[in-house]
């Protein structure tokens, strides 16, 4: 048990709680909004409430794998404090009930894949109430949530209404998964929710690994979730009519009012001054979906911009506020691919990564419809047309950062991004390592044509080190499907249309083709031929560079000053460390095999992702029996079959992947 001071205080006896224990709680929400106060257990359907109370379910011998000490001081926590609390892993797993907090699940449905799925809701998150922030918060920080309020929720703490088939928990490597990549994402500096803590538990559940009928016992864990609000795009889809593919309507389909209700709830909360602003009702809402409409574009340019795919973008997946929401199989590309996938249940390449700005449209256009008629159709349509001039304009305004372009847009700047991304491509470049590359090519300086040779052979030879062989590129191009299956596919699309869309669609039949030809290309290739093809493709995108940069210069008294401003903005936009798959996966098997050291560390460098940290270059756990130079693979995210024993080698987490991370795949 936590301390406890007691004293006379002229009162009676003065008890002091732990800081958990002093949250100051508000839970605006379930004030505001219908509250299904049902206890009955089990999956159901929730019609006319937004929430339903819940009670977490408690586990056996929680304890901290990890906690944020930045996330947790948004509630006014002292992160030391949390861990000495022999309470804290109790409190932030949901085993024990804080004062003030009142658990409940949010209903909510969504679009999955493209088709209405109805109701979905919680099934393993449980909010636990709304948090006042602390009387010092930062103001930027209260800028960005005008609201005072901090909602927590715990994810992986058991059945509610909306757990259909499931359990209600998470185990150690998702949760992993999800502490590590919120954290990075706001370090990166794009808008998230935030992780405040994981606690993992004696408490078992079975799961099958590797969708191989060979299920195991996994730990249950528990992420502390906390943001302003986790209304998302679906919230609003609770009142669906009867979709006309699906069959499905939200479960709340007739009670407008409450649609009315979640709207005003979300504006005057979330979006003060769109609600001071504007008397009309219409006009104001129409406001309001612009600002989402912003929020999104902003959000998913800089998703593109750090080379970040989130895996999963249906509507129940898309927050109200412009934040980066649920953290399942996403995926940091390594080798720049525009059709990189991290989702390996994402058959078609739906959430592909350069797919992601056109679904994040469409999934606005169900956000509208959704609204109507608090949104009158052709107005949301009007605002909509927006969306695309929105993205490009911070996509290209990111990208300049990146590349170091600080004074002059210019006509041209599109296709040098363009080219370099080509370049990338064909390859095998490292996205992150290449951009992190960029900032050590000097601005021309006027000297001799030698020297200037000599510039682009330095530059060539150093982004040459972040492409791939011809090997891994052989690897990269070959295609998903069997030959023989892909001719199948070809005949059926010709010969039965209709059931060749329901196999399979005919962008991801086109993908595998591509694929097809490049690789009996690189099969036809030597390692001497590409290399020297390589060499040439970079040279001629370094002139072009360099001559943008050159323009950059003109009318620049002091070159000097300008160079060190491009180094500087460059080297805080492009990040060192990501986290990568192999990455995580290496934190998962030290904490799966007792060692949580290896999460923190990894926490503690993707809080600094654009600084060199000295002494935590490498990984600190390299399993029983293992070596610096080598170490044998346990397990990983393989999805159909165990995957096979292979070498490793240790390498910095700013390097280029190991070619064991090829190996991971998630779903």
């Amino acid at each position: 048990m936590p301390e406890m001071a007691v004293g006379m205080d002229g009162m009676g006896l003065s008890v002091s709680l732990s800081p958990l224990e002093r949250l100051e709680f508000d839970n605006v929400a379930l004030k505001k909004l219908p509250v299904d106060t049902s206890e009955e257990l089990g999956p159901r359907r929730v019609e006319g409430a937004c929430f339903s109370r819940v009670k977490p379910q408690p586990l056996a011998k929680p304890r901290f794998v990890a906690v944020s000490s930045s996330a947790l001081a948004l509630l006014g926590l002292n992160a030391e404090e949390v861990v000495n609390d022999p309470l804290g892993p109790e409190y932030l797993s949901g085993s024990k009930v804080m004062p003030g907090s009142e658990p409940a699940a949010h209903c909510y449905c969504g679009h999955q894949f493209g088709s209405f799925a109805g109701q979905l809701g919680d099934g393993a998150a449980c909010y636990l109430g709304e948090v006042k922030a602390p009387p010092d918060q930062n103001p930027e920080l209260l800028r960005e949530n005008p609201s005072g309020r901090w909602e927590i929720q715990v994810k992986g703490a058991g059945l509610t209404p909306y757990s259909r088939q499931a359990d209600g928990r998470k185990v150690l490597r998702s949760s992993i998964r999800e502490f590590l990549c919120s954290e990075a994402v706001f370090a990166l500096g794009v808008p998230t929710t935030r992780a405040g803590s994981l606690v993992t538990s004696d408490s078992k559940v079975i799961r099958d690994v590797y969708y191989s009928g060979n299920p195991r016992q996994e730990r249950c864990s528990v992420v502390l979730r906390i943001a302003p609000s986790f209304i998302r795009f679906g919230s609003f889809e609770i009142f669906k009519a009867a979709d006309e593919n699906t069959g499905r309507q939200g479960p709340s389909y007739g009670h407008d009012e409450i649609r009315g209700q979640l709207m005003d709830y979300v504006i005057e909360t979330f979006y003060p001054e769109i609600q001071q602003n504007y008397v009309d009702r219409m006009e104001r809402n129409v406001a309001f979906f612009r600002e989402v409409v912003r929020r999104t574009a902003l959000l998913v340019a800089q998703w593109q911009c750090v080379g970040f795919c989130h895996g999963v973008l249906n509507t129940d997946n898309m927050s109200i506020l412009g934040l980066t929401l649920d953290y399942g199989p996403y995926g940091f590309m390594d080798r720049f691919d525009p059709d990189f996938i991290c989702n390996a249940s994402d058959n078609t390449g739906r959430y592909s990564y350069q797919a992601q700005p056109a679904v994040c449209r469409w999934n606005l256009a169900r956000l509208a419809e959704a609204l109507d008629p608090e949104l009158p159709p052709n107005q949301a349509e009007a605002v909509l047309d927006e969306y695309l001039p929105l993205y490009n304009t911070f996509y290209m305004g990111n990208m300049r950062r990146k590349l170091g372009l600080l004074r002059k847009e210019e006509p041209e700047d599109e296709m040098l991004i363009t080219e370099l991304l080509q370049t990338m491509h064909n390859t095998g470049a490292d996205f992150t390592n290449t951009f992190r590359c960029l900032s050590q090519i000097p601005c021309p300086s006027g000297g001799e044509e030698q020297a200037e040779e000599g510039v682009i052979r330095m530059a060539t030879d150093l982004l040459l080190e972040q492409c791939a062989s011809l090997e891994e590129l052989r690897s990269a191009n070959r295609p998903n499907m069997d030959p023989r299956e892909l001719a199948m596919l070809l005949q059926l699309g010709q010969s039965n249309p209709s059931l060749f869309q329901m196999i399979t669609s005919r962008r991801s039949l086109a993908m595998q083709m591509e694929k097809l030809a490049r690789l009996k290309e690189l099969l036809d290739a030597d390692e001497e031929e590409v290399k020297a093809r390589h060499r040439e493709d970079w040279a001629a995108w370094i002139k072009s560079y360099r001559k943008r940069l050159a323009v950059e210069l003109e009318g620049q008294s002091d070159i000097q000053e300008l160079q060190e401003e491009r180094v500087k903005v460059m080297e805080t936009t492009n990040p060192r460390y990501v986290l990568r798959n192999y990455i995580a996966q290496n934190a998962i098997e030290a904490a799966e095999n007792g060692d949580f050291t290896e999460v923190q560390q990894v926490l503690k460098v993707l809080e600094k992702p654009f600084t060199h940290q000295p002494g935590l270059e490498q990984p600190r756990w390299l399993g029983p029996g293992r070596t610096d130079e080598q170490w044998e693979r346990d397990e990983g995210g393989q999805q159909g079959a165990e995957p096979a024993e292979s070498s490793r080698m240790c390498v910095a987490y700013d390097s280029r992947p190991p070619a064991w991370a090829n190996e991971i795949s998630v779903t």
